[in-house]
């Protein structure tokens, strides 16, 4: 297929007498610099092993084929599957499964973790708990992670002031590459995108699945109202009376009316290892 072709796109659907499907987020790349950025940004060899989540047209996937070991692609849509099986029988190195990636155990891919790459264009529904699926389970967890996704949730994951931020910064250092316009996708979606980094982190020993449990404990507690003083949303999550909790938060030197929005990873962090100093979190 040649690839940013708008027409070639649409002959091909055409083909197969198919439409993309807006419930599935189905946004095709049609920008070869965009492409091009991912490709280098993913720094591919002919050991790696990639993982492509929602592979579509194959787009994608022909080109990651060309630099790497094996590509396996996973694409919940069944007719896909039929059009990437057709078009891409002369790839030897790509394994195509048909699935939702969210119910699929990873360990079908048979390898160690870190010993991996995701690269995907992924659809925004799936941005936040595919993230998820792969950062908080060690076994599950890749090399690294290259994904086109949608421009708000990609600043919202490189900063501390929100929840799902201080989550993926907890497990992975982010960064983002690159802005990518809603141009450069066919059909044409309402925002624009980015290109975003996410490598996962050795963390250290003291934060074992006990600590870690408390952890998103205290930052669901923390954030259940942002705007809300932290004080108070503690008084209303945690099983401490409201002296106890002044307490605590000044001892980390966090004031009580602080928001949450204002405290750092490292602030959690803290309050989680000196929780236990004072009472349980219910």
């Amino acid at each position: 297929m040649e690839f940013g072709s708008k027409k070639a796109l649409k002959l091909l659907l055409k083909k197969y007498s198919l439409f993309p499907k807006k419930r599935l987020g189905q946004h095709f790349l049609i920008d070869k610099r965009v492409l091009r950025k991912i490709i280098k940004t993913a720094n591919l060899s002919s050991k790696d092993i990639c993982l492509e989540i929602g592979p579509g047209l194959g787009i994608l996937t022909q080109e990651l084929a060309k630099k790497v070991k094996k590509v396996i692609a996973v694409e919940k849509d069944p007719q896909m599957v039929e059009i990437l099986r057709r078009t891409l029988k002369d790839f030897s190195n790509i394994e195509i499964i048909q699935g939702d990636i969210l119910k699929i155990e990873i360990n079908f891919l048979k390898t160690k973790p870190r010993s991996f790459k995701v690269v995907a264009n992924l659809p925004f529904y799936l941005t936040t708990p595919l993230i998820r699926k792969f950062l908080e389970s060690p076994k599950n967890q890749p090399k690294e992670m290259i994904l086109l996704i949608q421009k708000e949730v990609a600043q919202r994951i490189c900063q501390e002031n929100n929840i799902l931020g201080i989550s993926v910064l907890f497990y992975a250092k982010a960064e983002i590459i690159d802005y990518v316009s809603k141009k450069s996708f066919w059909p044409q979606p309402k925002v624009d995108s980015a290109i975003i980094k996410i490598i996962p982190k050795k963390l250290p020993q003291y934060i074992n699945p006990e600590f870690t449990k408390k952890f998103f404990q205290i930052l669901r507690a923390g954030f259940s109202q942002p705007r809300k003083k932290i004080i108070n949303n503690f008084v209303k999550k945690l099983n401490l009376e409201k002296k106890e909790i002044k307490k605590w938060l000044e001892k980390n030197k966090i004031r009580p009316d602080q928001r949450p929005q204002t405290l750092t990873l490292n602030d959690w962090l803290k309050l989680t290892k000196s929780l236990s100093n004072f009472s349980s979190t219910r």
